[in-house]
């Protein structure tokens, strides 16, 4: 769950975001109760483009559904090798909406990943887990948040890889409303 405001004391570097063209590497599937976030160069298919986010969908092995995610992927400007996807997706039950966001490799897990929308503090979260292509920070989303973003006009994520180094990495909320309404 977004925790505690950010109190300042880091230093953030402008980046941009990189083209809505960005093939998505992540993707999220649902296996024996739990969430999975791994690997899809080739699988997660998209359905559909609603601004600068995609729905992906695939079906994950022994599923009998599809699962379906709004996501968007950006790259650091003067670090092509340092990348953010952050997924949204409602649960199979629809009782719970979730972001998902893969931070690379070398986070400062302590820190946490902090969100600002509109350049307004909104907090932080924890991350849950490391996996072998990134760390994953997950939010379960309320009405105030999806709201946040559905009515602002770019998120900036904040990742730390030393104590005093913090990197925003902005990204468009251009099309978020409406592909939040699309998700299944």
């Amino acid at each position: 769950m977004i925790m505690a405001n950010f109190d300042g004391g880091w230093r953030m570097r402008p980046f941009v975001s990189a083209a809505a063209g960005i093939a998505c590497f992540l993707v999220v599937a649902a296996f024996g109760g739990q969430v999975l976030v791994g690997r899809a160069l080739a699988q997660g298919a998209v359905q559909s483009v609603h601004g600068d986010w995609q729905i992906r969908c695939d079906t994950p092995p022994g599923a009998q559904t599809q699962q379906c995610a709004l996501m968007q992927s950006v790259t650091a400007e003067d670090r092509p090798n340092v990348g953010l996807t952050v997924i949204v997706l409602k649960t199979s039950d629809q009782k719970s909406r979730l972001m998902r966001v893969v931070a690379p490799l070398g986070v400062l897990l302590p820190s946490g990943l902090g969100l600002k929308i509109d350049n307004e503090d909104v907090g932080r979260a924890g991350f849950v887990r490391c996996l072998p292509n990134g760390c994953v920070a997950e939010v379960v989303m309320d009405d105030n948040l999806i709201n946040k973003l559905r009515n602002g006009k770019t998120s900036t994520f904040i990742i730390f890889q030393t104590p005093e180094e913090g990197i925003g990495f902005p990204m468009s909320l251009k099309g978020f409303g409406e592909g939040y309404d699309a998700l299944p």
